[in-house]
């Protein structure tokens, strides 16, 4: 069986996607300068918490992942980042080739909860490969490519923040049920707001002033009196 060996060597925001992705530089390369002719590649990717310090600030935005500092001993586990396949072209003995991650500012999603509570530094990534290669200098050969095929990366932060800058300037992202979404839209419609800010702040304004039914306001206001 042919041997593998795969090496993350940088990382990018791709400015020109629909939706926010990130391209990672993969470097394949195979011994012995073997003839691939293809390489139908798997990639998970891993967050591993455990390889990096947090600030106090970054530590309180984990808080609600891997709960208080003191128990993080046993909750600083790995956080699933992405599940992604590449074609990889034919080549002999290395070749480098795009590994284009699609991701999401959805806040319900642990890895970007995790990635958003960070401010600086790098994000320790685990790539686990596999897949299936076609090898051969005189015809095909099929050979998997084994689980145990691994390359660490230290992303940093700064290619997080600036894919979602690309995508949501100055914005948060947050995921609503349907029938909340258009109780929301309904209300808006009703009181002719211009923007989902609009709209959202006009409920906080309302949420902070006393509610106009409360017996006790009504009884006060009439009576003067407080005690029962």
């Amino acid at each position: 069986m042919t041997a593998f060996s795969f090496a993350c060597t940088g990382v990018r925001a791709d400015q020109y996607a629909a939706g926010p992705t990130l391209v990672f530089r993969l470097r394949v390369t195979a011994a012995d300068n073997a003839r691939v002719h293809a390489l139908a590649l798997r990639c998970q990717i891993r967050i591993e918490p455990a390889r990096r310090g947090y600030a106090p600030a970054e530590a309180d935005g984990l808080a609600d992942l891997f709960g208080e500092r003191s128990r993080w001993g046993s909750t600083l586990q790995p956080v699933q980042f992405a599940q992604v396949s590449v074609m990889v072209p034919s080549f002999t003995g290395e070749i480098e080739t795009d590994l284009v991650v699609p991701c999401t500012y959805d806040m319900d999603i642990a890895a970007t909860r995790y990635l958003t509570a960070l401010t600086d530094g790098e994000v320790p990534l685990l790539m686990l490969f596999s897949g299936t290669a076609f090898t051969g200098d005189g015809g095909f050969q099929v050979e998997p490519v084994p689980w145990d095929r691994e390359a660490a990366f230290r992303m940093p932060v700064t290619a997080w923040r600036e894919m979602v800058e690309q995508h949501f300037p100055g914005c948060g992202w947050i995921r609503l049920p349907r029938d909340t979404m258009d109780a929301l839209l309904a209300y808006r419609s009703r009181h002719a707001l211009p923007s989902w800010e609009a709209t959202v702040a006009a409920l906080l304004e309302r949420g902070a002033d006393p509610p106009a039914h409360d017996p006790l306001r009504a009884l006060t206001a009439t009576t003067g009196r407080t005690d029962p």
